[in-house]
């Protein structure tokens, strides 16, 4: 056996810390706590924005002129790539790609983008289709519905 061989497997996996268990671990009676105050209770989950009496940071800054992001329509994104995956002759809709696994909600705007090849016939619904996407997916012979 060669010292690089056994100094390879030394330190490979750290345990975990076991906190309250006896003061030889170095984490007994306390568990690291400290003593008293809010962190030291169970069940204490502070959310990050937390910063004692102070004015929290969101609220010192000002906030000004109009956020677009309030009245954007946002929309799941799709490549054609993943859309071969589904049978040959298969009616794929947001229900479908939700059960798939490939987006979020089945209630979500669903845009299929040309990212990718398709050699399966389908007939896809979705919200949006991307010139390249509906290009793609005719010449496989599928067709394309769009939903308002």
């Amino acid at each position: 056996m060669m010292i690089h061989e056994i100094t390879s497997q030394i330190g490979k996996h750290k345990s975990r810390r076991r906190a309250g268990r006896g003061r030889g671990s170095g984490l007994g009676k306390t568990a690291g706590r400290g003593h008293k105050g809010q962190k030291a209770r169970a069940g204490c989950n502070l959310s990050v924005t937390t910063e004692g009496g102070q004015m929290p940071l969101f609220r010192r800054i000002p906030k000004r002129g109009f956020n677009n992001a309030n009245f954007s329509t946002r929309y799941s994104v799709i490549n054609v790539s993943q859309l071969d995956g589904f049978e040959e002759g298969a009616r794929v809709d947001a229900k479908i790609l939700w059960q798939a696994g490939l987006i979020g909600r089945s209630d979500q705007r669903v845009k299929i983008l040309g990212d990718g090849e398709l050699n399966r016939r389908l007939t896809v619904v979705a919200h949006k289709f991307s010139r390249s996407a509906t290009q793609k997916i005719t010449s496989a012979g599928g067709v394309v519905e769009e939903v308002k």
